[in-house]
């Protein structure tokens, strides 16, 4: 078997939620949307990465994932998403960490999603 890529998919009570984190914050593209269908949903793309975020708010109950997004340059992605969204920054891993297990780490979160920024 062979595979070329993950998209996950992650639901929000808002669409607008998503595009908030994926678009304005993290500067994916949207490279597909059908908003005007029961479970509005687009589809995203920053580089080789690709994710769709989806409106369902039962589905958005169940599911409170976390990701993880490895870098060569976590301090400039820090740098970034710092100073244009420090309300997203987690409580708990607020700045770049040295981890135990020897990655450097930082997270954010909003109402739906949390992102773990890794560079080994």
């Amino acid at each position: 078997m062979n595979f070329t890529k993950l998209v996950p998919s992650v639901f929000y009570t808002d669409l607008s939620d998503g595009l908030k984190l994926f678009v304005d914050c993290l500067q994916f593209t949207i490279v597909h949307k059908d908003l005007n269908t029961s479970q509005p949903y687009c589809v995203l793309k920053k580089d080789e990465i690709g994710i769709m975020v989806f409106q369902d708010e039962q589905l958005a109950k169940e599911h409170n994932p976390e990701l993880r997004l490895v870098t060569d340059n976590i301090e400039e992605v820090y740098a970034k998403v710092s100073a244009s969204h420090p309300h997203l920054l987690h409580p708990n891993l607020d700045k770049v960490t040295i981890r135990p297990w020897g990655a450097k780490e930082f997270a954010i979160a909003d109402n739906q999603l949390g992102i773990r920024f890794q560079q080994w």
